[in-house]
């Protein structure tokens, strides 16, 4: 596989999930049967990677969002979802897909599964890029870096509030990333 398509393979499901779009009904805060499906889409999305679950677990408790979530930013840009996507993604996105950017858009707004698998891509595509985990985190909120840090700074608080003050990236996610577990 050439390292072109290994970069795009995370994508892959999002075309799967395209041709099966539900949308799911919009609501202003995450009700416990959404919190119940984006679970389970997170929990798809990691594909048995447990640093990988904890990783869309951590963007999820950052950003905030919820199933129909279009929140305006200073920049004219939205973020869309429960995982936040920016609006920015949407035309990259719906090229990846062979899909049109006012689709790709309703589905980051509306469909859970479809924003995790985005989300999924946008981290593991900065992972590629940087070869660096913490890199890699604050590419997914902004491409400038100290933006980037004082997000990924924040991040790890959030896996620290959800999966205890000993949480550390050696012990959960390095190793799993370069393969040694």
């Amino acid at each position: 596989m050439t390292a072109n398509r290994m970069r795009f393979a995370p994508l892959a499901l999002l075309g799967i999930i395209t041709s099966s779009f539900q949308p799911a009904s919009a609501a202003v805060r995450s009700p416990p049967e959404h919190e119940a499906r984006l679970a389970a889409c997170i929990r798809d999305a990691a594909g048995g990677r447990a640093w990988l679950e904890k990783t869309l677990w951590g963007l999820r408790d950052q950003e905030g969002g919820w199933i129909g979530a279009e929140v305006p930013n200073d920049n004219g840009s939205h973020d869309l979802g429960p995982l936040q996507v920016n609006s920015s993604w949407v035309p990259k996105l719906a090229t990846l897909v062979a899909k049109r950017p006012a689709d790709v858009r309703a589905w980051l707004i509306d469909d859970p599964c479809f924003n995790v698998q985005a989300a999924r891509w946008i981290f593991l595509s900065g992972l590629h890029s940087t070869g660096d985990y913490w890199k890699a985190i604050g590419v997914y909120h902004s491409p400038t870096a100290s933006r980037q840090q004082r997000y990924a700074n924040s991040f790890i608080g959030h896996l620290r509030r959800r999966y205890g003050p000993l949480w550390t990236t050696q012990r959960v996610i390095e190793p799993h990333i370069d393969g040694r577990r």
